[in-house]
């Protein structure tokens, strides 16, 4: 197993800072990877940080981590969450734990935002942080929450 923790983002998220702020912060995903890029370092981690607006992608870069030995994945599906057979089957077909984030909380949304594939088969779900929620994320990665 390596240090390494894959950061994989789903569509949409490639315009943070620019929809609906309200809802998801100011903050864009670049902001976001320098964050988490400081903390890993500070917790002896490394992350790889992707996005795709590609349901396939994201599984190709799940099974990716499993073969690459990644610690873990921090995994924001966005709107394939709700969606998704094929994320929640590719999770439960790798060893590598997957932590759900949400930068909102989708139980406070829309009824068809309550239901997660991805959290049927995640290690742990962090949600409701803004930006925060990859720093938690990662931080129970690396004190062995997950």
């Amino acid at each position: 197993m390596t240090n390494t923790v894959y950061v994989l983002n789903g569509p949409n998220l490639n315009l943070l800072g620019l929809r609906e702020p309200e809802i998801y912060g100011s903050q864009t995903l670049d902001d976001i990877a320098s964050m988490l890029e400081d903390r890993a370092r500070e917790l002896g981690l490394t992350i790889d940080m992707r996005q795709t607006n590609h349901e396939g992608m994201l599984v190709d870069w799940l099974h990716e981590a499993q073969a690459e030995g990644a610690r873990a994945v921090l995994l924001n599906a966005a709107a394939y969450t709700h969606t998704s057979i094929a994320l929640l089957d590719a999770i439960k077909a790798i060893n590598t734990p997957v932590v759900e984030v949400h930068l909102s909380d989708p139980k406070t949304r829309e009824a068809f935002r309550h239901t997660s594939f991805v959290g049927m088969a995640a290690a742990k779900t962090v949600e409701g942080h803004g930006a925060d929620s990859y720093r938690i994320a990662l931080e129970a990665v690396a004190s062995g929450d997950v």
